[in-house]
């Protein structure tokens, strides 16, 4: 594996960097483990100050840190300020949030008195990917940092600048060694990595094969892990949906971010009564939105990340068209000298399609016209991924009703789904297990630890069914 920082929109070489030996890696897991021996016992509190200079970091050089992702990844440059500020509100939030959230929390018993107090687990591995190369890295890092477990990191192949410049911020903070460290590891490390007793952890966010090959590794070492492994979402239009409110989302829901978001709306399920006004709008969405220099502010939509995804892309779009679906937006564009990939809507996709239960990682929007909300429902749940969606209904309250019955990780009514800090954030079924952000974000590699102090002597005539 070469990790090559490569800008998708031009194919400039911006870097390549070497890769990890078994000593470096060694060397991560020794600090990382010695500093959580350190952390183990010491006060939450005393990790506040520096992940607030790191949310302050990230807030005073927004454009810098910005531009590495526009280059690396392709990332619209007012995309990348965005995830730039919405690292630091994570940060921040943790920094804020953490000591409360890790209160020790007190057990009626008759034991005594019985409390669960909060420790750290141990060196956390996190794989993340490239779509969001700041913030898949600040999900794992910022409660895991506050809660005592140092994090090392395998970031993804094309995006090694991204990790490389978050290590610099990490070190500029004055960060204790071992608390972050981005190793440029092969698949054969990753593995040796999982298998190290100092590693109690794996927070991986990626494909389903992905995920499949490292909760194997994982679970066979015996390590907690947290899986978040992409979707198929919904968005469901019901018959009095708000068209003046639909006008604002629809295209962003897919485009944003060139629609290479996990949580972004590939399926457009419409009842009969407004399918064809809903393709109309779409298209008219998409029309005259084609790839730019995404270092220009006026730039609607980005390459892809890479030529490989481009190629993926087509390649699945094909497979569509051959297995039955309509183009009724867009060319596809085969030339892969460049990543440039302009939006492409499909109708038609039927269950016996053999992209019916794919995830088009880019701009393909799919719209499926269905009778009634019940058949809107019932397609919206025939997938065996579960990340998120969203429900568009005149009556808010009704379509929280809908929403309950979409089985997903998370459902956004009337409006357009995102992410913050306090919001929980993970998928069922094939997405994945276990959730991000938010106060379970924090406790996902917490060790629980239950300590019963007896204030009464011990009654052996009177213990009954229990020691007490």
């Amino acid at each position: 594996m070469t990790y090559k920082s490569i800008n998708p929109y031009n194919n400039e070489l911006l870097h390549t960097y070497e890769n990890a030996t078994d000593a470096d890696v060694e060397t991560a897991i020794a600090q990382a483990h010695a500093l959580y021996k350190d952390w183990r016992n010491d006060d939450v509190s005393s990790r506040r100050e520096l992940l607030t200079k790191l949310a302050d970091y990230f807030e005073a050089h927004e454009q810098e840190l910005a531009e590495v992702l526009t280059k690396e990844m392709g990332k619209r440059i007012v995309e990348a300020k965005g995830e730039v500020a919405l690292t630091a509100m994570i940060a921040r939030y943790y920094a804020d949030n953490a000591e409360r959230i890790l209160e020790p929390e007190p057990v009626e018993t008759v034991m005594g008195d019985a409390q669960i107090i909060s420790r750290p687990l141990g060196v956390i591995l996190a794989v993340e990917p490239w779509n969001f190369p700041y913030y898949q890295i600040i999900r794992v890092f910022a409660p895991n940092f506050m809660a005592g477990n140092p994090v090392i990191l395998k970031h993804a192949a094309n995006t090694p600048g991204s990790a490389d410049a978050f290590e610099k911020v990490v070190e500029a903070i004055g960060a204790p060694k071992g608390a972050f460290k981005n190793l440029f590891v092969t698949h054969d490390q990753i593995a040796d990595i999982l298998a190290d007793n100092r590693v109690q952890g794996l927070a991986f966010t990626g494909s389903e094969a992905g995920g499949r090959i490292l909760a194997k590794e994982a679970g066979a070492n015996l390590k907690k892990s947290s899986l978040e492994l992409g979707g198929n979402d919904a968005f469901i239009i019901l018959d009095d949906a708000n068209f003046n409110e639909l006008d604002k989302i629809i295209g962003q829901a897919r485009l944003y971010n060139a629609g290479q978001v996990c949580t972004s709306s590939k399926r457009f399920i419409v009842t009969t009564k407004n399918y064809q006004k809903v393709l109309d709008l779409l298209i008219q969405k998409f029309t005259d939105v084609h790839v730019g220099d995404p270092l220009n502010p006026t730039t609607q939509l980005a390459p892809l990340s890479t030529v490989k995804a481009k190629q993926l892309l087509v390649d699945q779009v094909q497979k569509a068209l051959d297995g039955g679906a309509k183009l009724a937006f867009g060319t596809i564009d085969t030339d892969l000298e460049t990543a440039h990939f302009d939006p492409i809507i499909l109708t038609n996709v039927t269950p016996d399609n053999p992209m019916y239960d794919t995830e088009f990682f880019g701009p393909v929007g799919q719209v499926y016209e269905v009778p009634d909300e019940a058949a809107a429902i019932k397609l919206a749940n025939d997938s065996h991924y579960g990340l998120s969606g969203i429900v568009f209904s005149g009556d808010a309250k009704h379509g929280t009703e809908v929403a309950s019955q979409i089985e997903t990780g998370t459902v956004y009514v009337n409006s357009y789904g995102g992410t913050l800090p306090e919001l929980i954030f993970g998928g069922v079924k094939n997405s994945g297990y276990g959730r991000e952000l938010g106060e379970e974000g924090i406790k996902t590699f917490i060790n629980q630890e239950l300590i019963v102090t007896r204030t009464a002597p011990i009654d052996l005539d009177n213990a009954g069914g229990g020691f007490v």
